[in-house]
């Protein structure tokens, strides 16, 4: 029986009775992407925001790190970071932030294991000293904020796992925070600075505030204006 085919040919296949045979399991390892510096970046990358707000400077850092899916769809999806950018309106750190995203993107994309650059980042130390996070957090740095901003993004996207305390530990430490917070409560003093002032460098005092523009100090009167 013939049939007349009215539209161009682009392919063929031959139709077999045979059952169609399994893919080896070595072949099935083989086809999985692993991330390297070859992979090509696809149109769109999902990715996060995180905002870095510091006392240092009155504009915030928003850090974005882009994420790409390899093997999306089987049962080896990856979801790795790709690439990350920092912008903000404060210019004077941007030379070095364009370096920093530059060498840490490449790691990114060169492949393997990533989470080494945590840690390094967060032993940065800036020699003007470092700062305190609301609810008491210390940075030593703003290169160590952007550690740590990455640091809670490979968790949520599963490369690092989130340190966790006993149980037991935990219960002990909420009993001292409890005894040492009450015990604080009935020594504290009033002020005569405000509670926002932070310490000034010359007299050791709690009494630095924004003033016209410029920190000043409340007790000495020291001043980066001059």
């Amino acid at each position: 029986m013939s049939k007349k085919i009215d539209k161009k040919i682009v392919g063929y296949k031959v139709v077999s009775d045979e059952p169609a045979a399994e893919v080896p399991a070595v072949e099935q390892e083989s086809n999985i992407i692993q991330m390297h510096e070859k992979v090509s970046r696809p149109e769109s990358l999902a990715g996060s925001t995180y905002k870095i707000k510091t006392p240092l400077s009155d504009h915030a850092l928003y850090l974005t790190i882009n994420d790409i899916v390899l093997n999306e769809g089987t049962d080896h999806e990856l979801r790795r970071p790709f690439e990350v950018f920092i912008n903000s309106k404060n210019m004077d750190h941007f030379q070095w932030i364009v370096a920093l995203t530059r060498v840490v993107s490449a790691v990114f994309r060169k492949g393997g294991d990533c989470t080494f650059l945590v840690e390094e980042l967060k032993a940065v130390f800036d020699p003007q000293g470092g700062y305190f996070k609301p609810g008491g957090k210390f940075m030593p740095s703003l290169v160590a904020e952007i550690g740590w901003a990455i640091e809670d993004h490979l968790q949520k996207i599963g490369m690092l796992k989130k340190t966790e305390i006993p149980e037991h530990q935990q219960k002990i430490m909420d009993e001292k925070r409890a005894e040492f917070e009450g015990t604080a409560a009935a020594k504290e003093e009033p002020s005569d600075f405000p509670a926002n002032a932070e310490v000034c460098k010359k007299c050791s005092v709690k009494a630095v505030i924004l003033l016209d523009g410029c920190m000043t100090c409340l007790n000495c009167g020291d001043s980066k204006c001059g």
